[in-house]
């Protein structure tokens, strides 16, 4: 133990004021650089490298010969593949880069300014799903939490606009161009509409929902978005959340179901800790 901590005192002397900045530097680049994967599939393939290197790792040390030699010789060449599938992301990251704001970095959010945001946009989609189902106009909006939807943002057009119930009603018009789609909403701003989701593989679900349903509680069965729906056909409310589809709402009710889904989001992140158990709703 002593000489574990001389060693830790000897390297502290050796450690200067550029080699902290240095370290911080790189620490900080890292922490954003894996923030802007993590809204993409680039994260998924990332994990499988990590696999990658740690397999070739153990066959190194356990001496596996034949499998380090492949392993090897696959890093090698894959450097250039990599380049190639990671194309995309690797455009988004230097995009992302020259868009950063200073209010991002030093995150100069309050509580009280994301419990503002959660009301505003709460109110503004629940507002416009009760005109949308009583004038029975299809609607498909969807509440990013936890996990970023990037891969699904990409799909539509950019608006990023502050949220607002007539702007909402406003999108899903019939045959205007962005009504067909979903709109993808992140904290009180509509990131994007007309957006295209995954649509559900489950055969169980019932055989009188049509596609907005099927995209709902498919986005819903990968993600863990809350996804409010609004049928053209019925005129019916429901919200898709794990899976599951919760039908017949109000505008009360999907009012308390958003601002409590949208709430333990803002405090879980705010306190930085792992995501929200999943529940069937």
């Amino acid at each position: 133990m002593q000489d574990i901590l001389s060693q830790i005192s000897k390297f502290l002397q050796l450690l200067r004021l550029n080699d902290i900045a240095d370290i911080a530097i790189v620490a900080v680049i890292v922490y954003y650089l894996m923030k802007i994967v993590r809204e993409t599939r680039a994260m998924h393939l990332l994990k499988g490298l990590a696999v990658f290197l740690i397999m070739f790792i153990l066959s190194g040390v356990l001496r596996l010969t034949a499998l380090n030699y492949i392993l090897g010789t696959t890093l090698q060449f894959g450097v250039f593949a990599l380049i190639v599938i990671f194309q995309p992301e690797l455009r988004n990251i230097l995009e992302h880069l020259g868009r950063v704001k200073v209010d991002k970095i030093i995150n100069l959010s309050t509580g009280d300014e994301d419990a503002a945001k959660i009301e505003r946009a709460v109110s503004a989609a629940a507002e416009a799903a009760a005109h949308m189902s009583a004038s029975r106009t299809g609607a498909l909006m969807v509440f990013e939490r936890h996990t970023k939807l990037g891969e699904y943002i990409s799909t539509g057009t950019m608006l990023n606009a502050t949220i607002s119930s007539r702007l909402l009603e406003n999108i899903f018009v019939p045959n205007t161009p962005l009504h067909d789609g979903a709109v993808i909403i992140r904290g009180d701003k509509i990131i994007t509409a007309a957006c295209l989701l995954p649509l559900t593989a489950n055969n169980n679900i019932s055989k009188d929902l049509g596609t907005r349903h099927r995209a709902a509680i498919g986005l819903s069965e990968v993600t863990d978005a809350a996804v409010i729906v609004v049928s053209e056909e019925t005129g019916k409310i429901s919200i898709a959340l794990n899976g599951s589809l919760t039908r017949n709402l109000t505008e009360e009710s999907l009012k308390k179901a958003l601002t409590k889904l949208l709430s333990k989001t803002a405090a879980s992140s705010a306190r930085d800790k792992i995501k929200l158990r999943k529940s069937k709703a």
